[in-house]
């Protein structure tokens, strides 16, 4: 407990403190410097020498300019200093008995340029200086000035004259730290922190230190060609990249993760380089430019993805033309030439007596016997060269030819026939079957495609249309994907390529978490909103066909209250004149009386001269025996027949009465005279 309030009182004093510092702060200095004084003579301003001699101690007062300086308050500040010296003496620059010179004078206003100043020279006789402590007449002398005065560091030099005194001294305003201007009013402290990095210039203004700019310098100044939008910093010469951006100066975009053949312009942009096609550019549009399948100078051209097509040269053949054919195998020689396979070409060997590229040409003639097997020799352009007539079975250009099985050539498609004794037999080259080389062999027929690959047979060879994973002319080549191949995303999820080729995201739909989005997410019953809004709409509507319903009824029951109404006030003048007032009702003939018929069907009398009146039965008693409101205004008078029974003064009078509807106000009453006389007869109700 004593530690915490010894704690708690520090804090106390270092809060004082600071305040006090606050307080104490002041914008600028009146700085006196006092440099001689001389009072040869040693007497008082009252002429009173001093003993032993005048003991001199100042007293100084600043206060705002005044045209004739009077006593009164120092509004500016007044500072006393301890005794100087006695009679004459010249002031130091440092401390002198206790004092300072030059003398401070603080303030902590705007310094309005001008002053007024009162220096007073006084005579200590003891120790204490207070005014209440001295004499009356202890005074020495006193000089006061008034002036304007601008804010510098450089002294104004006085004399002043006060017989049988006089004081020479000098005077200036200093702003104090971190006050600038011309009246100490603008306020500047240097600072390097997260609220500004500057220092404070001669004036006051702000003069931002290197890297920062900004009204109170607090912007850092990014490295030279930061992009502006793409980029920015915290601190001078940095460039940090928004997202979507990478790069020394921030201006390349960072492709679609995992965009493999392409660039972006924008980030997250995945645009394919030439050859290559897909969402992340990693299909082979060009298989033909980046993997060169074509062998011995063959033309390759790309058929679609991961698929080409090699156009062979004369003398190759194969899916890449990577087996060369033997010109030889078509027997190109004749006359028993031999025929023998060069590089670019073939050549034959012809036998004694021919010569030209195939041996065609003979140099024999008939005298040499060129002819075999029994040929005769005939000669021709007179004997330069000659034709053999071959007997049966021989053939040939000399006879040289057995005729066999094979000399018809009966195989196709370049094929070579062999003989072989009574037999033949075609050699086929690549690509032909049958006992004729008749037949073209498919070259998909053995399969050629591997890992699951489509075969698509051509007239010169095949392609294979790979599965996802492999490449080349026979999907021989395993190629790297993503891991999202597999499909490892559960329940409709979407997959993400990672950053590494093993590594992906799943992102789950709505009900689904987990790194595969295996998990459903129990999720709470939804309100019937449905439900609520049908029945809540079935209520209003059932509330509006109420309301519908009962204003039709009041406008009904209206109508004949209305209709009695305007037949009451349209009576005829005859009829006014035959009123009788139900006050005037007495039962005072009792054989004749009132029959009411309250049926709610009539409402008019079926007699042409009984005349229609609209009346209201008033409460209290119309006849002898008999109350109103019994009849009148029960059910039982206006749902059915009742009787009425009134009694007229005139017995002549034999009155007949029929109700008009229940919920009338007034009644339609017919009167019938034995006389022929009408009489009227209205009640109110």
């Amino acid at each position: 407990m004593a530690v915490a309030s010894r704690s708690a009182s520090g804090w106390a004093l270092l809060l004082l403190v600071a305040l006090w510092q606050q307080r104490a702060a002041c914008s600028g200095v009146f700085q006196l410097q006092l440099q001689e004084f001389a009072n040869e003579r040693g007497v008082l301003a009252s002429g009173r020498p001093c003993e032993p001699g005048c003991r001199t101690f100042f007293r100084v007062c600043l206060k705002h300019f005044q045209a004739v300086v009077s006593p009164g308050r120092c509004t500016f500040g007044s500072v006393s200093t301890p005794v100087l010296g006695t009679n004459s003496f010249a002031v130091g620059d440092d401390s002198s008995g206790g004092g300072r010179n030059p003398l401070q004078l603080p303030f902590n206003f705007t310094w309005p340029g001008t002053f007024s100043l009162i220096i007073e020279a006084w005579h200590a006789p003891g120790d204490d200086l207070r005014p209440e402590a001295l004499p009356p007449d202890a005074l020495i002398s006193k000089i006061a000035i008034q002036g304007s005065l601008a804010v510098g560091k450089n002294w104004l030099l006085d004399e002043q004259t006060s017989p049988p005194t006089r004081l020479r001294y000098s005077y200036r305003v200093i702003c104090s730290d971190n006050y600038y201007g011309d009246s100490c009013s603008r306020l500047c402290k240097k600072r390097n922190d997260h609220f500004g990095h500057y220092v404070c210039q001669p004036d006051g203004s702000l003069s931002c230190l290197p890297g920062w700019t900004g009204e109170y310098c607090e912007e850092p100044v990014c490295l030279s060609g930061c992009h502006e939008q793409n980029g920015y910093c915290s601190k001078p010469a940095e460039c940090i990249c928004r997202p979507g951006w990478q790069g020394r100066l921030c201006n390349e975009c960072i492709p679609h993760n995992g965009c493999r053949h392409g660039t972006c312009s924008i980030p997250w942009q995945c645009t394919c380089d030439e050859g290559w096609g897909g969402l992340f550019c990693d299909q082979d549009l060009n298989y033909c430019t980046h993997h060169s399948p074509c062998k011995n100078g063959a033309t390759c051209s790309n058929s679609g993805q991961r698929s080409y097509t090699c156009t062979c040269r004369p003398g190759y053949t194969g899916v890449d033309c990577e087996l060369e054919l033997s010109e030889c195998d078509s027997n190109p020689c004749r006359n028993g030439g031999s025929c023998k396979d060069q590089e670019d070409g073939y050549r034959c060997l012809c036998p004694p007596g021919y010569y030209g590229l195939h041996c065609e040409h003979s140099t024999l003639s008939c005298a040499d016997s060129p002819c075999f097997n029994g040929g005769s020799c005939r000669e021709r352009s007179q004997g330069a060269s000659y034709a053999c007539e071959c007997p049966p079975n021989f053939m040939g250009s000399n006879c040289e030819k057995k005729v066999d099985r094979c000399t018809s050539n009966p195989c196709a498609n370049g094929g070579r026939c062999l003989s072989l004794g009574p037999n033949r037999m075609c050699r086929c080259l690549p690509g032909f079957t049958g006992p004729h080389c008749e037949l073209h062999i498919s070259d998909c027929a053995r399969r050629p495609c591997a890992h699951g690959g489509t075969c698509h047979d051509l007239e010169n060879g095949f392609v294979c249309t790979c599965p996802a994973g492999f490449s080349g002319r026979q999907c021989e080549v395993r190629i790297l994907l993503d891991a999202c191949t597999s499909g490892p995303c559960f329940n409709g999820a979407t997959c993400y390529p990672g950053l590494s080729p093993d590594s992906f995201v799943c992102n789950c739909p709505y009900g689904f978490v987990g790194s595969r989005c295996e998990f459903p997410v129990s999720m709470p019953p939804s309100f019937p909103w449905v439900a609520v809004s049908l029945g809540v709409g079935l209520v209003v509507v059932l509330v509006l066909l109420g309301m519908v319903a009962v204003a039709v009824r009041q406008l009904r029951l209206r109508r004949p209250d209305d209709g009695g109404r305007e037949a009451m006030n349209n009576l005829s003048d005859f009829q006014k004149d035959n009123l009788i007032p139900a006050a005037q009702l007495k039962n005072t003939n009792q054989k004749k009386e009132l029959e009411v018929d309250c049926g709610l069907d009539k409402s008019n009398c079926g007699k042409q001269q009984n005349h229609t009146l609209d009346y209201n039965l008033a409460p209290g008693p119309l006849g002898r025996g008999t109350m109103l409101g019994k009849y009148s205004h029960s059910d039982k008078s206006l749902g059915e027949k009742a009787p009425l029974r009134l009694h007229s003064e005139k017995p002549e009078c034999r009155i007949s009465a029929i109700c008009s509807p229940r919920d009338s106000m007034y009644q339609s009453v017919c009167l019938i005279s034995e006389e022929r006389n009408e009489c009227v007869i209205a009640t109110e109700v």
